[in-house]
């Protein structure tokens, strides 16, 4: 620390300096008067190393992956999510502790300069790792741990805005059904309401509860979308308004109000949690101040109940999907939280709510611009996200008779299916399946293969909630060191196995692929390995979209299912990749509720000896009430031709009887 002026100095024990506050004044605070209070704009500068890469900072859509050399707002608004969390390539983090409109500014890369606003203080907190991995944990650590989602959550959701009645949702559940096609949640978008805000359906809705009832029959769940805008007309809007509960001059309720979040529960979603449906859609969460909306980050000009707006800008998300959360679970730990939102803010991970990206367009710029958009909230601390596949905004008004659009849909599909959130959404006449006759094989394809990765993609959840960890992982995550890993936002880890590859523009039959450092890479579809490391041109025929698995890969793979909780008695296929030795944790719980908060869960450890050629399955440690007891595993040395694609391997290399007790086999 330079004594003089207070410039502080982050080093690791090594002696390595990590960042330096700037050499001249580093701390700045400008008088200003905003909303009728006196305030400060305060600035802190930081000068950063010549090597050296910028993520995080939330969700945004300029396409940038690293964002040295720019400057971010962070403000909320529909596509935009703020989130002040900067982390380096070079092991460390700022999380820079304020809700205030700031900007994140590198255009002269020695000087990286935040500016907030308004404030009391420069308040920040240095995180170091030196993996991101550690640096998140960290983060985590200091605002809040990451819930278990219900297992459907990690299935299909089937949505478009929108659909009109509960009828036309029932027809097309049991179609899906009828054609063995898989699904878990169908989605009711907005004017369901007679009246904005009041938890009253209009005449196209006969009897809610009962239909919800037909749907859970069918083991399909229900998610209601429902806004934080209210109509002056609403029950809901009077009673917050004579209460003075409302944001000044919007149609929103004050979310930062205790008493307001109350109100909202009890008015509106404790009603329709009653009637059976299973998540709410927490759309508008910037918040939108009313129909059409006039612009981004309104509360900064607002006065709210928990002070002035100019200071908490950015925090409604958190406080509105906090609120619902929190009454949800008072009510009830029978049913696990499940939102989706729009808009995020610091620690909202501690939230059963997973962000979307928002009403983005339906184009290949528009699908590029979410891969890398994602990868940095990836980064930003957030596990759970995802998009409209297809895009919401159409190219034209009939997109589903364009053979481009449907190509485009497509790969957006295939992306989609490797989002941690699998979800299907747009402003189109028809969203289902069938809907994309040209395309229809391939998006079956992808649906059938993101169940039969359950197993796997259940257990990393589990490891989301119990390590921290990160599910959609870009390359800086794990090959940090790699400088060539740094700009890289159109390629991904998918869990410690599978390395994602999107096809990114039209009429594509290849794409380049980085093939980081690894003892060997597996093409999922051929089974071929690759063990130089680099730059290789990967064939991605439409119905291909580029798979890789990491030497030393467990990948656990299930039946073919129709929706997440089917046949939990079917055989699981264990693909070994080899070329490493290899450890993967299976996880399993009931599926709901909170219990396995209380221990009612189970861990089987898979390790596997490469040299040897061993398998264990080691001692299952917990159980939780309807356990199964005794698990086949079909047991696959992945090879050319063999254990490859979405589809169950033929022949095992070994199938195991498990019952619960550690068992070690060779398999050759």
């Amino acid at each position: 620390m330079n004594l003089e002026r207070g410039n502080l100095s982050f080093r690791a024990l090594t002696g390595e300096t990590l960042v330096n506050e700037g050499s001249a004044i580093p701390r700045t605070y400008e008088p200003v008067e905003l909303n009728g209070d006196h305030t400060y704009r305060v600035t802190n500068r930081f000068s950063p190393s010549m090597s050296e890469a910028f993520y995080g900072l939330g969700q945004h859509q300029n396409g940038m992956f690293n964002y040295r050399g720019a400057t971010v707002e962070l403000g909320q608004n529909n596509t935009d999510v703020a989130i002040p969390l900067l982390v380096s390539s070079k092991g460390y983090a700022l999380m820079w502790n304020t809700a205030a409109l700031t900007y994140v500014d590198n255009r002269f890369p020695l000087d990286l300069v935040l500016t907030s606003i308004a404030g009391k203080s420069v308040d920040y907190y240095f995180l170091y790792g030196p993996e991101i991995d550690t640096v998140l944990h960290e983060y985590r650590g200091l605002t809040g741990h990451t819930p278990m989602l219900p297992k459907w959550g990690y299935g299909l959701f089937q949505s478009k805005d929108r659909y009109v009645s509960l009828d036309e949702i029932r027809d097309i559940a049991g179609r899906y059904r009828k054609e063995n096609k898989p699904l878990d949640a169908m989605v009711q978008d907005w004017f369901w309401w007679k009246t904005e805000g009041d938890p009253v359906f209009n005449s196209n809705y006969h009897d809610v509860a009962k239909d919800l009832d037909a749907l859970h029959k069918e083991n399909v769940h229900a998610m209601i979308s429902v806004w934080g805008l209210l109509d002056p007309q609403s029950e809901t809007y009077k009673i917050l308004d004579a209460k003075h509960l409302l944001i000044p001059d919007a149609h929103v309720y004050d979310a930062s109000s205790p008493e307001a979040r109350d109100i909202y529960w009890d008015r509106l979603t404790s009603k329709l949690l009653a009637q059976g449906w299973d998540a709410f859609w927490l759309d508008s969460a910037e918040p939108e101040e009313y129909w059409p909306h006039m612009g981004d980050a309104i509360l900064r000009s607002r006065q709210l109940s928990i002070g002035n707006g100019a200071e908490y800008t950015n925090v409604f998300p958190l406080l509105h999907t906090l609120g619902v959360q929190d009454h949800w679970k008072a009510t009830t730990d029978r049913k696990r939280v499940f939102l989706l939102t729009r808009s995020a803010f610091l620690g909202q991970q501690r939230v059963g709510a997973t962000v979307w990206s928002g009403d983005v367009y339906g184009t290949y710029w528009g699908l590029a611009h979410q891969v890398a958009a994602g990868l940095n909230f990836a980064l930003s601390g957030y596990p759970y996200w995802t998009t409209d596949i297809g895009g919401y905004w159409p190219p034209h008004e009939d997109p589903l008779a364009d053979p481009a659009f449907q190509e485009l849909y497509a790969r957006w599909y295939e992306y989609g299916t490797f989002c941690p959130i699998f979800r299907t959404h747009g402003h189109r006449p028809h969203n289902e399946m069938w809907s994309f006759d040209k395309v229809e094989p391939i998006l079956l394809t992808y649906d059938k293969l993101r169940y039969r990765l359950m197993p796997y993609i259940y257990s990393l959840a589990w490891k989301v909630t119990n390590e921290d960890y990160t599910i959609q992982r870009p390359l800086v995550m794990d090959w940090r060191t790699d400088p060539n890993t740094w700009n890289l936002g159109d390629e991904f880890m998918f869990g410690p196995a599978l390395l994602v590859n999107p096809v990114l523009k039209p009429n594509a039959t290849g794409r380049s692929v980085y093939l980081p450092a690894a003892p060997a890479w597996y093409d999922f579809w051929s089974g071929k390995s690759i063990t130089s490391p680099g730059e290789i041109e990967a064939d991605a025929p439409l119905d291909r979209m580029p798979l890789f698995v990491r030497a030393g890969s467990i990948l656990p793979m299930g039946p073919e299912i129709e929706y997440a909780t089917q046949n939990a008695d079917g055989p699981i296929e264990l693909r070994i990749y080899r070329g490493a030795n290899g450890d993967f944790n299976l996880y399993e719980d009931a599926g709901d509720s909170y219990d396995y908060e209380k221990g009612e869960r189970s861990v089987i450890p898979i390790h596997w000896e490469d040299s040897a050629s061993i398998l264990t399955i080691g001692a299952r440690a917990g159980s939780f009430p309807g356990m199964l007891e005794h698990r086949r595993f079909r047991v696959v040395l992945v090879g050319s031709g063999h254990g490859t694609g979405a589809e169950a391997t033929g022949a095992s290399d070994a199938d195991i009887e498990y019952s619960g007790k550690e068992i070690r086999k060779a398999v050759r």
